[in-house]
C-alpha cells in the first residue's frame, strides 16, 4: 500500500547567528502600529538577519541625530522575548518632548537606526505570585513579561494593575482583555484616573490607594510585586504595598527618571579639601567647577547645565557625551561600549573627574 503524506516534508531548521550587543548596531523599523492616540509601538529587526536574545522587562538604547546632533534615548522592549526575530518598543508622544516627538513623526518602516541592547534589570524573579503594577507607559517592561507568560503557557498566578489619566490612555487595553480572556491565571485592573471619552466606563476610577489595593489584591502581601511608572506613581506604588505587608526584598521597580542619585553635597571641610576641576561644555558655551568626589551629570544639573539623562547610574546610557579633551574615572553598568569608550565617549552620570575636562556638549 503506498502511501504518502498530505503535509510537505519539513525543512530543517537553520541555525541563525544571534545579535551581540558588544559588536551589532544596526536595526531597521519594520513596523509602526498605534497603540493610542499618542502611543505608537515601532518593530525593529537586525538589518543582518540576526536574532536577538533578551529577558523581558529589559530595553534597547538607540542612538539618534535629531537635528544634526547626536542624541540616545532608552525604550523598555514591550514584545515577548520567544519572537527572536524582532522586538518592538512603544512610544509615548510627550508634549514638548524632544527625542519622543521626533521618533513618532519621523520613524518609519524602512528607517535605520543604531541600538544598544538589551539592557537592564528588571527582570522577573522566580515567584509563584506576581502583582505587575503599571503607570502610563510604565507599562511596556512589564506587558514583555506577561506575553512571555503567554507564549510560553506557564501556569500563571498574576494580577496585572495598569493605572492612566482615562480610558483611551489604557495602552494595550484590548491586546490585555485578550489575554486576559485566555489565560485564566491572569486577573486585570485598569485605573483610569477619570472617565473622559468613555462616559459609560464600568469600572472604578481614580489613583492607586491602600483601600483600593486592599479590594483588588486582597493575598497582595503574599505576592512579588513589580512596578514601572512616573516617579510619584512608583513612590504612592511603594508606600502602598509596604503598609500592606509586602517586605522591600518583594518590591522591584524599574524607572527611567532623570533624578541625580548622587545629589548630595558634601560637608563644607570635606568639599574644601576636595580638587576641583574646571567642566567645559564647549557647545553650550558654560563652563563649572566639579569636586573630584562627584559626578560630571550630578554637578551639570546643579548648575542648570543641559545634559539628557534617564537612570543616572550608568545603565541606560542616555547622558552618553564626547570627551574632548581629559580623563575621568568611570564606572559604569553596562550603558556604554568599550568599543565607544575607545572612540572617546563616556557617562557623565558615573564618571568623576581626573583632569580638567571639555565635552561636545
Amino acid at each position: 500500500m503506498d502511501t504518502k503524506s498530505a503535509f510537505p516534508a519539513m525543512k530543517p531548521i537553520e541555525k541563525t547567528e544571534f545579535w551581540n550587543r558588544d559588536l551589532d548596531e544596526d536595526l531597521v523599523c519594520i513596523d509602526v502600529h498605534p497603540e493610542t492616540h499618542d502611543v505608537k509601538t515601532f518593530t525593529f529587526v537586525s538589518t543582518h538577519g540576526k536574532r536577538f536574545d533578551f529577558k523581558a522587562g529589559q530595553y534597547f538604547l538607540f542612538d539618534l541625530k535629531v537635528d544634526q546632533e547626536p542624541e540616545s534615548r532608552c525604550y523598555s522592549i514591550s514584545s515577548s522575548p520567544q519572537r527572536t526575530n524582532a522586538f518592538s518598543v512603544t512610544v509615548k508622544r510627550v508634549p514638548g518632548g524632544k527625542i519622543s516627538n521626533w521618533f513618532h513623526d519621523n520613524v518609519v518602516a524602512g528607517f535605520e537606526v543604531k541600538g544598544n541592547g538589551p539592557l537592564g534589570h528588571f527582570i522577573r524573579p522566580d515567584a509563584r505570585k506576581l502583582l505587575l503594577l503599571s503607570g502610563g507607559s510604565g507599562i511596556t517592561p512589564v506587558m514583555s513579561i506577561v506575553r512571555e507568560l503567554a507564549d510560553t503557557y506557564e501556569p500563571i498566578d498574576v494580577v496585572f494593575m495598569h493605572a492612566a489619566r482615562s480610558p483611551r490612555d489604557l495602552i494595550f487595553r484590548d491586546d490585555l482583555i485578550r489575554l486576559a480572556t485566555r489565560e485564566k491565571g491572569l486577573r486585570l485592573h485598569f485605573l483610569p484616573e477619570m472617565t473622559a471619552g468613555e462616559a459609560h466606563w464600568p469600572g472604578l476610577t481614580g489613583r492607586i490607594s491602600p483601600d483600593y489595593m486592599k479590594l483588588a489584591v486582597p493575598d497582595l502581601s503574599e505576592r512579588t510585586v513589580m512596578c514601572c511608572g512616573p516617579a510619584p506613581f512608583m513612590a504612592a506604588a511603594r508606600a502602598i504595598v509596604a503598609e500592606l505587608g509586602v517586605p522591600a526584598c518583594n518590591y522591584i521597580e524599574e524607572s527611567f527618571d532623570a533624578a541625580v542619585i548622587d545629589d548630595i553635597d558634601l560637608p563644607v571641610a570635606q568639599e574644601a579639601a576636595t580638587r576641583m576641576f574646571a567642566v567645559d561644555f564647549a557647545k553650550q558655551g558654560r563652563k563649572i567647577d566639579v569636586s573630584g568626589e562627584q559626578t560630571v551629570l550630578s554637578c551639570a544639573k546643579k548648575a542648570g547645565v543641559k545634559l539628557p539623562s534617564s537612570c543616572s547610574n550608568g545603565v541606560c546610557g542616555t547622558c552618553k557625551s564626547k570627551l574632548v579633551s581629559g580623563t575621568v574615572d568611570m564606572n559604569h553598568n553596562g550603558g556604554i561600549r568599550q568599543r565607544e569608550i575607545d572612540a572617546g565617549l563616556f557617562l557623565p552620570c558615573c564618571s568623576k573627574p581626573l583632569s580638567d575636562l571639555v565635552i561636545d556638549r
